[in-house]
């Protein structure tokens, strides 16, 4: 069943299927794999930003992008996809920022990429914390008017910032924030539940919360220091090979078992759950781990596998 973006008129299936691996783990012919088998299964909203994978020796950036744009333009699939990608983020070489000269290049390089003539929901990426809130949406308002971008939506932004970004909007006709992209799974709980989980409530953004599965700990992939050489991403699960993380792991497991399901398809479930989520964010890079992201959005958790997962993740 697909739900509504904020106040937009973008419908999604509730998961949001995360970009970054295309042109970093996985080459072009494998993300179309991908690609062709999350569209198949009824799903249509992807993520991706225009540094990934500027982090890959070698990439320059913009690779997922490509790949996306190579794809839509062959499987002529662009007006059935709701496509975010993102603006402000560091590639390294002086490209960055949120102010409207940077604003108004950088789409013009994700369209290039992406072969397509608008984007569904541009993200501030990353606030720079410098440009005038109001540069930030007037930019965005020009892009929106010239049918470059559809809506506008936040991921990493402050508390004090977001709130002025969107009364600025509510009181001067500037686009206002549809979504909210934070940092949010159930090892990383208190910086969206105490400050930002009200925002999005009271302005009623649809929250995508990235790294999901925190980077791939809570699919129980890694349990010990031995596990993290199994993928390059393992190092951003080291941190959470403490008791907290073990325990969390735990009852992951108990409820899976319960459900003939996998730890990685109840973290994400738990999301599902949780006041304002629409579309976690999760990327997969194989057959089996797309499927038990599906699986999640079919998955329904009763009140004792909540509050297991609640009283040891707080």
């Amino acid at each position: 069943m697909k739900k509504r973006i904020g106040n937009s008129d973008m419908l999604v299936a509730p998961l949001n299927l995360g970009g970054n691996v295309f042109g970093w783990t996985l080459d072009e012919k494998e993300s179309f794999a991908i690609l062709d088998e999350f569209v198949a299964n009824g799903f249509n909203f992807i993520d991706t930003a225009d540094v990934y994978s500027a982090w890959k020796p070698g990439n320059q950036g913009g690779e997922s992008e490509t790949i996306l744009g190579k794809w839509m333009q062959l499987r002529k699939n662009r007006d059935k996809i709701v496509l975010a990608t993102k603006v402000g983020w560091d590639f390294g070489d002086g490209r960055k920022g949120i102010n409207a000269t940077y604003i108004h290049s950088a789409i013009q390089d994700s369209l290039r990429r992406l072969q397509t003539d608008y984007v569904d929901l541009y993200y501030t990426h990353i606030d720079d914390e410098v440009t005038p809130v109001a540069e930030t949406l007037g930019a965005y308002a020009e892009l929106i008017q010239a049918g470059k971008v559809r809506y506008i939506a936040a991921s990493n932004v402050t508390a004090p910032r977001l709130i002025e970004s969107l009364e600025l909007a509510q009181q001067s006709g500037l686009p206002q924030y549809q979504a909210l992209q934070p940092h949010y799974n159930l090892l990383e709980r208190q910086s969206y539940e105490e400050v930002l989980a009200p925002i999005a409530k009271q302005y009623n953004l649809s929250v995508m919360p990235y790294w999901a599965l925190a980077a791939g700990f809570l699919t129980g992939k890694y349990r010990s220091e031995a596990d993290l050489g199994k993928s390059v991403r393992g190092g951003g699960a080291k941190k959470y090979l403490n008791d907290k993380g073990l325990g969390v792991l735990n009852a992951l497991d108990q409820v899976a078992a319960k459900h003939d399901s996998q730890p990685g398809t109840v973290a994400l479930a738990w999301l599902l759950a949780q006041d304002q989520v629409l579309a976690p964010v999760a990327s997969a890079t194989s057959s089996a781990q797309l499927k038990g992201l599906f699986d999640a959005t079919q998955l329904v958790l009763d009140a004792d596998d909540l509050q297991r997962l609640d009283s040891t993740s707080k």
